[in-house]
């Protein structure tokens, strides 16, 4: 049975928790703040933030669903405007952005999600379809080789995602995406 949508008032409150919780997460103090400590921060009473979430995990649980949902929305836009290779790029050398200036919210749902193995599953799942897509499309205009599929692109993206506390991070996941899209260009090209 689906889930009865929210009242506009409702989903206000939600998304300003969400808003909330999604800031703090990129100070990298999650675990600093009170759970009621969000309640305050986006403007609303504490029975409106366990209404919405009872834990601090179903919090982050939907930040994380957003952030993901965000991501893939932004590859579909790509995949739109651009050609497919430069969607693909673009795409990847985000997501390098998106790690570098989100670091906090990287490490404290990497904390939180374990414990919530089907959303982040769900997320991957979600996020590599997004790439197969990127990644087809630029198979089919012969701008990317036909035989290394998303996940090896994905499994890149993760291992950037774990070096982060490198000293050089940015240059070197910089220089691992360009080395990937090398490695995509179809032989002899």
């Amino acid at each position: 049975m689906a889930a009865k949508p929210l009242r506009a008032d409702a989903r206000r409150n939600r998304d300003a928790l969400v808003a909330a919780a999604r800031e703090v997460f990129d100070t990298g103090r999650f675990f600093d703040l009170r759970f009621d400590d969000f309640a305050a921060l986006a403007g609303v009473g504490t029975g409106t933030l366990y209404r919405h979430f009872p834990t601090r995990e179903a919090l982050a649980e939907a930040v994380y669903r957003e952030e993901v949902a965000a991501l893939c929305d932004r590859a579909r836009r790509l995949g739109d405007t651009l050609p497919p290779a430069d969607a693909l790029a673009t795409f990847l050398r985000g997501m390098v952005d998106y790690l570098d200036s989100h670091q906090g919210l990287a490490r404290t749902l990497a904390t939180l999600m374990t414990n919530a193995a089907g959303a982040q599953a769900e997320g991957g799942h979600a996020l590599e379809q997004a790439v197969t897509d990127l990644v087809a499309a630029a198979v089919r205009a012969g701008e990317v080789r036909d035989d290394v599929g998303a996940g090896a692109i994905m499994m890149a993206l993760h291992g950037i995602g774990a070096a982060h506390d490198r000293p050089h991070w940015r240059t070197e996941a910089d220089d691992v995406v360009t080395l990937l899209l090398a490695g995509l260009r179809p032989l002899g090209h």
